[in-house]
């Protein structure tokens, strides 16, 4: 009679799954804190970065949004509130900067200037994907992520 192997869990696979959801949250906060960053630079100048000190114009399409999606969303992600929903809006803002500002250059990001743009769409979407991690705001006010699957 056939009889499935057992499987048997290392205690580093085990050490591995109780820090995963401690990488997620890391993961998760460098990326808000540098989305974050990036969308003050846009709307304030402030901290200076590849603008040189320059700010998008108010209301302007789409640079001005864009800055408050990187702003608002950045920080919604940063602290772990409503992180899924954010990620996925930020996520979207910049897979529309890639094909709509850097693909009509080139095809690559290497030759279009696009690789920000297209990480931060990943990356946006594997937060989505895997959620806040262990460290949250929604986890400390009592709030369960949005369900998946």
């Amino acid at each position: 009679m056939f009889q499935p192997r057992r499987r048997t869990v290392s205690r580093s696979s085990v050490r591995l799954e109780a820090v995963r959801p401690y990488a997620v949250a890391l993961f998760r906060v460098v990326a808000g804190l540098l989305f974050t960053a990036h969308g003050a630079a846009s709307l304030f100048g402030v901290p200076a970065g590849g603008r040189g000190g320059a700010t998008v114009e108010a209301w302007s399409w789409p640079g001005w949004y864009a800055a408050v999606i990187q702003l608002v969303g950045g920080a919604l992600v940063l602290l772990g509130l409503a992180t899924r929903a954010a990620a996925v809006v930020c996520s979207g803002s910049m897979a529309y900067a890639y094909f709509s500002v850097h693909q009509e250059h080139a095809l690559w990001p290497m030759q279009n200037g696009g690789e920000p743009a297209a990480l931060f769409a990943w990356v946006f979407l594997l937060i989505a994907v895997l959620g806040p991690g262990a460290v949250a705001l929604d986890g400390l006010l009592g709030r369960r992520p949005v369900a998946t699957g």
